[in-house]
């Protein structure tokens, strides 16, 4: 193919918008058809072909198509019948010239390529595809945007013993003597990121009908009775999402067949590919020793995932600068999936613990970004995605239908769902449906809560003018000196010890509100006001500080467990804030454990702990401070009635342990010397078990490796154990390693061997690996998944709690080129957030 350049157009480096805007404009009625040949040895490459349908409005102007690899990887060009040599590759892209087009008629262009394997996600004998955002351009040449949707038809020809799966429905197989062709129906209009996704590999197959849709699962989990033990909630869990979404749209589920594939270590949680949904296979094949949060999070995810179906391939966003939309609503809906499942648990307090915690974790740090961003280019719309499109956006949302009411929100969806149906929405669309159902200025209120970055900060003034009367004002202010007004509902809880009652309150366009309130039942007095009540609250909330010490004596008593969650939190912010010293409130978490019946209440409290244990404590101090965790998680452990209690506090204990006596308990648990009653222990309970006894001197490693059978376990276990060894050299290996893009693909290994590498207990010993770490942030973005910058971060930081390495950490920061993308700035200062607090 030809390399030479063309003339100056829309066409750049990237998906440009406007080079994306300027395709969507002159594309229609797009349709693919794609082949792959995918050799049984991943060492050798993956041939393509794909050709390319469309009606095209006008030729003024060249044609790109994404492709982003090296010319000599396109093999040849057909245009409209013929061959042809003067296709352009630069820039990622490959040009078709104007002079071959037919404007105002049907094109063909098709194209023979070698594949890029950078998002085939190849392994011995399973490979799997994953194109969010923009990523399938890395394999084959496409239009790769979210607003140019077309129809694929896919084939793929793999060895005989593999298993294949795509979007459309099987319709067809060519079997040779050891190959076979499998050929799969015309999707639905879907955009690249969603249709080229197909998986094939040596799958076992489940299947199972429900309200008479078959459904199939895909996956490659060799420990029999746990597959049995796990199918049934999985295949019920996606029916009864399926059944709930297709009543609250009034629109039937529109992609024809519905199938999962389970792999081993897959980047996220899950992918919403139409018709076949990727899943990381340890979020639904639950270990015995699942936690009511893990089976919570599996059915969470399944909702999720299944949502998408609607909200994001049913409707996909016009740009990636709303691809919050496409989740908020996939997490919103989710929560409301999830309760009927679940009816003994308290699912606002489930709502509170799944969301505000972890948008905190951003919107409290000078990374704080908006929920909706401009994008200019699609190469860096991977940085868009973590907890401020996935949590805080489903607060957001929740407060807007508490403004608007259930039933306007509801049928203001249906609209939007049934208006852009097929087709592409952007968050102004949604707006204008929902602005004509709410007498609210939903404009003003966009601006504050989608547009701005950062979280209000809410001053509480409480004073008694009366025996058994509180009065509290509400003042809530812009920490960035905006003028910005955040409109939320609040419940304020008076409350003191196990007594408390409730007063609503609504955050207006002042921004201040005041009540006065007598209760009958406090007429000694309240001793605290928690403007956080309900799980509703959002931002920073400042209390006097004599109250926040009260609300932390009363902790373990506070009656209500959603009061108790909502005082959890607030406590933890104003810690993290400088309000609450740490050894306060990990005293006071200490007394609400031992007390604690709500397991959603008790593994938040649990965490908290750990994390005060390990990045608020100073490393002299922690010996003294596990003498006293040690036995209190012990017995916890001995008096936990069920499998999930016993599961959360022997997480703990074995999370915290340093003193001799409890490494040598552990040590006994592994060698199975001691039994735990009533807690079973899986391949991966072992293996997680014997890396924590590593980091403590105890190496019982190469009798892990040999215990372990599943051959994707034992593969993840060889990769990661060089991380845990006692030789600082072999661990310094570990990181240079890493520096080679080559191997950073498994990217779930190499953040759980960063996260060992970084350990506290090893990490005065890796100080100098943290800068280095952080400078490849940027390579990582370029040639990794969208969570991977974030996480890689969280990683290399999340061990660390030393002044000199937060010093060294600052001054990277603030070292940063001028030039150094905005989005990931922020994710630097967002994963370095907690190092800064704890070493100030």
């Amino acid at each position: 193919m030809s390399i030479s350049p063309t003339p100056a157009s829309v066409i750049g480096p990237g998906i440009p918008e406007a080079m994306a805007d300027d395709r969507a404009e002159r594309i229609s009625d797009l349709t693919y058809e794609a082949s792959f040949t995918i050799p049984a040895v991943r060492t050798e490459p993956v041939r393509g072909r794909l050709a390319a349908t469309f009606t095209l409005a006008h030729a003024d102007s060249d044609l790109a198509f994404d492709f982003a690899q090296p010319a000599e990887k396109l093999l040849a060009a057909r245009v409209n019948g013929v061959a042809t040599t003067d296709v352009v590759a630069r820039d990622g892209h490959v040009v078709v010239p104007a002079d071959l087009l037919q404007a105002g008629a049907e094109n063909s262009v098709a194209f023979d390529f070698i594949a890029g394997d950078e998002a085939l996600n190849r392994q011995d004998e399973l490979l799997y595809t994953l194109f969010v955002p923009a990523r399938a351009s890395l394999t084959l040449p496409v239009f790769d945007q979210p607003n140019l949707k077309g129809r694929w038809v896919m084939s793929l020809n793999v060895p005989n013993d593999w298993a294949a799966v795509a979007n459309g429905a099987e319709t067809g197989r060519i079997t040779s003597a050891d190959r076979t062709q499998i050929i799969f129906a015309k999707t639905e209009p879907l955009p690249t990121y969603l249709v080229v996704a197909f998986a094939a590999g040596k799958f076992q197959i489940e299947t199972a009908e429900r309200a008479g849709r078959t459904l199939r699962l895909f996956h490659r989990e060799t420990d029999a009775a746990k597959v049995q033990r796990n199918l049934p909630a999985i295949f019920d869990l996606h029916a009864s999402a399926l059944s709930w979404l297709e009543d609250y749209t009034t629109i039937p589920y529109p992609f024809g067949k519905f199938d999962f594939v389970l792999i081993p270590s897959f980047q996220f949680g899950g992918m919403e590919h139409a018709g076949a949904v990727f899943y990381n296979a340890s979020s639904l094949f639950l270990d015995e020793s699942a936690t009511q949060n893990q089976r919570l999070g599996r059915a969470s995810l399944i909702a999720h995932e299944t949502a998408h179906m609607w909200f994001g391939d049913l409707v996909t966003m016009r740009w990636f600068n709303d691809v919050w939309m496409k989740e908020v609503f996939a997490n919103f809906m989710a929560a409301k999936i999830v309760n009927p499942s679940f009816p003994d648990v308290n699912h606002p307090l489930r709502f509170l613990f799944s969301h505000y915690p972890a948008a905190y974790e951003v919107d409290r740090t000078a990374g704080a970004n908006p929920i909706r961003q401009p994008l200019a280019n699609l190469n860096e719309a991977g940085s868009l995605y973590g907890a401020i499109i996935y949590q805080k956006a489903p607060i957001v949302m929740r407060q807007l239908e508490l403004f608007m009411g259930e039933e306007a929100f509801r049928d203001g969806l249906r609209e939007y769902l049934t208006t852009y149906a097929m087709g592409n929405a952007t968050w102004p669309d949604l707006i204008s449906i929902l602005d004509r159902r709410t007498p609210a200025d939903l404009v003003a209120w966009s601006r504050a809560w989608v547009e701005e970055r950062g979280r209000p900060r809410v001053h509480v003034n409480v004073t008694t003018p009366m025996p058994g009367t509180t009065s509290v004002q509400v003042r809530s202010e812009d920490p960035m000196s905006r003028g910005l007004v955040w409109p939320q509902m609040l419940s304020l809880i008076i409350g003191a010890g196990d007594r408390a009652t409730s007063v609503d309150v609504s955050l207006e366009q002042s921004g201040t509100a005041a009540v006065s309130h007598t209760s009958s039942i406090m007429s000694d007095g309240a001793r605290w006001v928690l403007p956080t009540g309900g799980g509703l609250g959002y931002g920073d909330f400042v209390l006097p500080a004599d109250m926040l010490a009260r609300l932390a004596e009363d902790l373990p008593v506070i009656a209500d467990p959603l009061t108790r969650g909502a005082a959890l939190v607030t406590l933890w912010e104003s810690m993290l804030e400088g309000r609450v010293p740490a050894p306060v409130l990990r005293d006071a978490l200490a007394r609400a454990v031992a007390t604690e019946r709500d397991e959603l209440n008790l593994s938040r409290q649990l965490g908290y702990l750990q994390t005060i244990f390990w990045r608020f404590t100073p490393a002299a101090e922690r010996p003294a401070v596990a003498a006293t965790l040690e036995p209190l998680f012990r017995t916890g452990l001995a008096q936990a009635t069920d499998v999930s209690r016993k599961s959360v506090w022997f997480s703990a204990a074995k999370n915290t342990a340093l003193t001799p006596a409890s490494v040598a308990w552990l040590t006994q648990v592994w060698r199975k010397e001691i039994v735990i009653a009533g807690l079973p222990f899986s391949e991966n309970d072992e293996a997680d078990l014997a890396m924590e006894l590593a980091l403590r001197g105890v190496d019982v490693l190469d009798e892990q490796e040999a215990r372990l059978k599943n051959p994707d376990r034992k593969a993840r276990f060889v990769f990661v154990r060089p991380a845990v060894s006692a030789d600082l050299t072999t661990r310094e290996a570990v990181f240079e390693r890493f520096r080679d893009v080559a191997n950073r693909r498994r990217e779930a290994w190499v953040l759980e061997a960063m996260n060992y590498l970084h350990h506290p207990l090893r990490a005065s010993e890796v100080q100098h690996l943290v800068v280095p770490a952080l400078e490849l942030v940027l390579e990582i973005r370029n040639t990794g998944d969208i969570f991977f910058p974030k996480r890689w971060a969280d990683a290399t930081l999340g061990g660390h709690q030393s002044p000199e390495t937060a010093s060294a950490v600052r001054a990277f920061i603030d070292g940063l080129p001028r030039d150094f993308p905005q989005r990931l700035r922020w994710v630097l200062e967002a994963s370095a957030d907690p190092l800064f607090r704890a070493a100030r």
